[in-house]
């Protein structure tokens, strides 16, 4: 078993991540097209629409219905269906971050360092855990063949009763 520290990113996510923040001009729109095209997709319409909605605040986390919500009352014409393949295109291409809670929930990360969250039961709302040094001590022997691609951390918290 070896040590891991969290706050390490794979080669990968942190070239992703330098080259979507290389191209931020902090005009919402100009950003999400040059994200876009970046990864290699067309800045349709309604992509364009939705990473203004995603991008456009900072770091978030949201669901597809959250999401589609926001769209709606933003006026962007979208159905939920598009909605989850639009976040999917864009959490394959490495733009967001996904993260499940209990298998039942998903939410979608702007932020898509190597980091670990805090999920609210009550509230229903995925919050990053701010501590960068936080380290696990042991994980466990990778099967031949694999390597470990992420390692995600979902701490429950309810109010104390």
């Amino acid at each position: 078993m070896s040590e891991l520290n969290i706050e390490e990113r794979s080669d990968k996510a942190a070239r992703r991540g330098q080259k979507q923040q290389a191209a931020l001009t902090g005009c919402p729109w100009h950003d999400v097209n040059e994200m876009l095209q970046s990864v290699g997709l067309r800045p349709t319409r309604q992509r364009m629409a939705l990473g203004w909605l995603l991008f456009g605040r900072g770091d978030r986390h949201l669901t597809a219905e959250m999401l589609y919500e926001e769209a709606i009352q933003a006026k962007v014409p979208v159905s939920l269906a598009t909605v989850y393949n639009t976040l999917n295109q864009l959490t394959e291409a490495g733009l967001l971050r996904q993260v499940s809670v209990d298998g039942t929930k998903t939410y979608f990360d702007t932020n898509i360092s190597d980091h670990h969250h805090f999920y609210l039961e009550g509230n229903h709302e995925l919050v990053d855990i701010p501590d960068p040094h936080l380290v696990l001590q042991k994980v466990p022997e990778v099967p031949e063949g694999y390597e470990i691609a992420r390692i995600d951390m979902v701490v429950r918290l309810r109010k104390v009763r």
